[in-house]
């Protein structure tokens, strides 16, 4: 029997003025588009991992305003599956002092036209799904989610 290891990631979609806040960022050796986005790490709640992932990968920090989804995608048999929390979120402020994670080139913010045009270069198709449905109006309240807290640490 295989062991199955999901990987739990969230994703961050932030509108202003029509446009979305997208990364440029090089993963597997290839340069694409996608959210700010990551891996949730041990003792943050989604909500958390989501807001710091936008900051250090674009410098922006932001509120979420609400959950969007759960969008789970495997890139090719074999591969691993990764299960996307996806949130709204506002922006708040840019911090031009905060230094970007490593593989990200630059943070852009991109209408949803320029993005279906650059279709080729988004790292997955869960790029333009999260988009469309936003764009849709998906927007759950916060409280669809319930994370119990984490035990405290022994140490």
């Amino acid at each position: 029997m295989n062991s199955f290891q999901p990987h739990i990631t969230v994703a961050t979609l932030v509108e202003k003025d029509g446009r979305f806040l997208l990364v440029h960022e090089v993963a597997g050796g290839e340069k694409v588009i996608n959210q700010p986005a990551g891996h949730v790490e041990t003792g943050e709640s989604l909500i958390q991992a989501a807001c710091r992932e936008t900051l250090e990968e674009t410098a922006w920090r932001v509120e979420v305003t609400a959950f969007t989804g759960v969008y789970v995608y495997q890139p090719r048999p074999g591969a691993g599956v990764y299960y996307r929390f996806c949130f709204a979120a506002q922006p708040l402020g840019h911090d031009r002092h905060q230094k970007l994670d490593d593989g990200i080139i630059e943070a852009l913010w991109l209408d949803r036209d320029t993005i279906a045009a650059r279709r080729d270069s988004l790292r997955s198709p869960l790029v333009e799904r999260c988009i469309d449905d936003y764009l849709a109006g998906r927007r759950l309240p916060l409280d669809t989610l319930y994370q119990h807290p984490w035990p405290l640490q022994k140490g």
